[in-house]
């Protein structure tokens, strides 16, 4: 079995504040809830999809 040097290993502290959650900005809280926008986002994902599935059977 190789040793294994633990000399190097960083004890890190729980809750430390580089853990925090990022906090989502206005503008995405908008998009997020934004029920125009999430349908534009729909329409374009589906058309993206068609266009992937007419590539493949054609």
């Amino acid at each position: 079995m190789a040793s294994v040097d633990h000399s190097i290993t960083k004890h890190v502290q729980a809750y430390e504040p580089s853990f925090e959650t990022m906090v989502p900005t206005p503008m995405v809280k908008f998009f997020r809830t934004c029920l125009i926008w999430q349908f534009i986002r729909f329409l374009i994902i589906n058309i993206k999809m068609i266009l992937v599935v007419k590539k493949s059977h054609g």
